[in-house]
């Protein structure tokens, strides 16, 4: 009897050190497997927190990008044609506002729910069964979890339709762009041809500023033609008038005769060279320094000027009853904005003849002092 009891004890410490042992290896497990959920729940809750809870789907705003679709061409267009090129893009996926899972505790609980739960006889709330195994379909965790990859499905769509909208965008943009371009080479050749144009324009604008100053030069002339035809036209009349005279005056003072005939020679002779007078050597007393007129012709090839001077400047050389003879003077000519040798200065000259009534006279271009040729508008002036 005591070897039996014996070998009872040394089975049951047997079954003891054995039991220990797979508690031991059992403890492990649980804790692994403790540690395991653990980090996975900590894992779950913090990936759900970057997950969309969806919903926005629904939007359906409509995005206008109307581009002008009519041909570039020489005309105004009031309505052109106009195409959407966001006609079937779906604007939802520009939201920036999502909201995502603010999974917290209570989701940790529901995590931890893996089966079914039911009240007993009791009350007490034990896991149900799903024949022999217990029910985990349904299950607080498996609700939640089937939400989280709804929600993930979801995000998964509007991602892939993002996707697919870039390819459509990229379309789109290559399409613009390649016109943009073209329409950029257009552009550069139409500015090409403007700049064409209007220096064009500006060359003509100036021909016609040459022209206007020409034909109001050449009235000028055709002006004082017209007064020394009409100066002419008088002293034809007088002629007329004193040959008529002569005549009856000829059988009555025949001694007058060769007088009278001398008178109409000179008058003759007058009208057939003009009113001007040529300066003689006698010079003027003072001419003070400053501008006296402008050049109005100038023929550089025969070395004469016709020079416009001012009513003060006719005075200085004649008098102020403009009674004496033109005098031998010597000017000096400028133009504005030329840089010579000396600044500004072009030229001399010396007076040669006048035209009296008028304020012209004829000079002389001295070639010694001639650093270029002289022009209509020069300034004739007095450096003494």
């Amino acid at each position: 009897m005591s070897k039996v009891l014996h070998i009872f004890v040394f089975i049951f410490l047997i079954l003891t050190g054995v039991a220990l042992w797979f508690e031991i290896q059992l403890h492990g497990k649980r804790t692994e497997l403790k540690d395991r959920n653990r980090m996975q729940e900590e894992f779950i809750v913090d990936i759900s927190r970057m997950i969309e809870t969806g919903g926005d789907d629904d939007i359906s705003e409509k995005v206008e990008c109307q581009k002008d679709d009519s041909p570039v061409e020489d005309r105004i267009v009031d309505e052109p044609n106009y195409e959407n090129l966001l006609d079937e893009y779906p604007y939802y996926l520009e939201k920036l506002d999502h909201k995502y899972f603010t999974w917290g505790e209570a989701e940790r609980e529901k995590l931890r729910e893996v089966y079914v739960m039911e009240e007993d006889a009791s009350g007490v709330r034990v896991p149900m069964k799903d024949g022999a195994e217990f029910m985990t379909r349904d299950s607080e965790e498996d609700k939640l979890l089937k939400t989280l990859k709804n929600a993930i499905e979801a995000q998964k769509d509007r991602l892939a339709k993002t996707r697919e909208a870039l390819p459509v965008l990229r379309k789109h943009l290559s399409s613009v762009v390649n016109e943009l371009n073209s329409l950029k080479g257009e552009a550069r050749k139409d500015k090409v041809t403007i700049k064409e144009k209007d220096e064009k324009i500006g060359k003509l604008d100036k021909e016609k500023s040459d022209l206007q100053n020409e034909i109001v030069k050449t009235k000028s002339q055709i002006d004082e033609l017209n007064a020394e035809i009409s100066s002419l036209k008088d002293e034809v009349v007088s002629i007329r008038d004193e040959a008529e005279l002569a005549k009856e005056e000829l059988a009555k003072e025949k001694e007058n005769s060769e007088r009278l005939k001398e008178m109409l020679a000179k008058l003759a002779s007058n009208t057939t060279t003009g009113p001007a007078t040529f300066a003689g050597s006698q010079a003027a007393s003072t001419v003070p320094a400053g501008d006296k007129g402008r050049i109005i012709e100038a023929d550089n090839e025969n070395m004469f000027a016709i020079v416009k001077l001012s009513d003060a400047a006719m005075k200085e050389l004649k008098g102020e009853d403009l009674s004496r003879p033109l005098p031998l003077v010597e000017f000096s000519v400028r133009r504005e904005g030329f840089e010579g040798p000396n600044g500004d200065l072009v030229g001399r000259l010396r007076t040669k003849q006048e035209y009296p009534g008028v304020n012209i006279i004829t000079c002389e271009i001295l070639s010694s002092w001639s650093i270029t040729d002289m022009a209509y508008e020069d300034i004739v002036y007095s450096a003494d």
